[in-house]
């Protein structure tokens, strides 16, 4: 099997190892992934709904609960966004009246994302989401931070492919 670097990965697979069954969707790591998403989003929207936002909204918000008074940029890469999907969130988050978007006075290139004291109030809203979370996937919440530890580790060894 010819070896590979990061960048490259091998066009030639080696049969011994893939077998017959490599091509089965349940053999798949992809569909696994895709359709656990899928269902986690489900679990999500109506636990989402109470607070009047959507997933990838609530993900911006997780983000600024963690650290207020960011980049537009630092957002996006912190949630793997380009600019072109973000802003719109961003827009709709505004208009809720969740988070507050201003040019930075230091540099004008650069808008501040900020919490509103509405959205620094849907965070206590929120605090219940990871354990009905947790309950809907009959698993501990340390079972949980496995399966995220596991899953962030794939992301950062497939990242360096892509």
């Amino acid at each position: 099997m010819e070896t590979h670097n990061a960048k490259h990965i091998s066009s030639t697979p080696n049969p011994e190892v893939f077998g017959a069954k490599s091509l089965l969707l349940d053999n798949q790591l992809c569909f696994a992934l895709y359709s656990a998403s899928l269902t986690m989003t489900k679990i999500y929207k109506p636990l989402l709904q109470e607070l009047g936002v959507t997933y990838p909204q609530y993900l911006v918000l997780l983000t600024l609960w963690e650290r207020d008074e960011v980049t537009v940029s630092e957002v996006g890469a912190r949630l793997f966004l380009d600019s072109g999907t973000l802003t719109p969130l961003l827009k709709r988050l505004e208009a809720s009246g969740f988070v507050r978007r201003q040019r930075a006075a230091k540099d004008e290139r650069q808008v501040i994302v900020s919490l509103t004291p509405k959205g620094i109030d849907l965070q206590q809203q929120a605090r219940s989401i990871p354990q009905e979370v947790s309950c809907a996937a009959q698993c501990s919440m340390d079972e949980l931070r496995t399966l995220t530890s596991q899953l962030q580790r794939l992301r950062a060894a497939m990242a360096e492919n892509v």
